[in-house]
């Protein structure tokens, strides 16, 4: 089936199979390989995307439900001026090391401030995070950082 999408603000007439996942589109046909396969089961968000600016799990979202809408990815994000600030604040908390689990962070966390849904309250940003699985930092560089992001 043939859909229009927008993809990191440019717009894309895609050929999709019914059943063809949007994380496989992304990775193997534009080669947006910063959306990462783990689970496959929605519940690390290592394949986080944001579409029409809520995320969502693309390794369990069909291509076709991108038709008409917006998806933006980590390369994406890391074009808009925002991403500097989110970058800065990680890296001077060290809330990242393999980098595995960082885009779907990234993502999130820009979705969840700019719907202002985010505080520094510690467990308001826990429960926030709680869909994106990190096995390097123990959380709580990560924590700090986006605490500090929402102030």
């Amino acid at each position: 089936m043939l859909i229009e999408t927008t993809v990191n603000g440019v717009p894309r007439t895609l050929e999709v199979e019914p059943h063809e996942l949007l994380l496989d589109v992304l990775r193997d046909r534009l080669g947006l390989t910063g959306a990462k396969r783990s689970c496959d089961v929605q519940v690390c968000g290592t394949c986080t995307v944001l579409i029409d600016g809520k995320p969502v799990s693309a390794c369990t979202t069909l291509a076709h439900e991108a038709r008409g809408r917006s998806v933006l990815t980590i390369e994406g994000l890391a074009e808009l001026p925002s991403f500097a600030r989110l970058e800065e604040t990680f890296s001077r908390h060290l809330a990242l090391q393999c980098g595995y689990c960082t885009p779907g962070m990234a993502l999130t966390v820009t979705s969840l401030l700019e719907a202002g849904e985010l505080s520094d309250d510690e467990e308001v940003v826990r429960h926030a995070l709680s869909g994106n699985v990190c096995r390097c930092t123990g959380y709580r560089a990560i924590i700090d950082a986006v605490r500090e992001l929402a102030r």
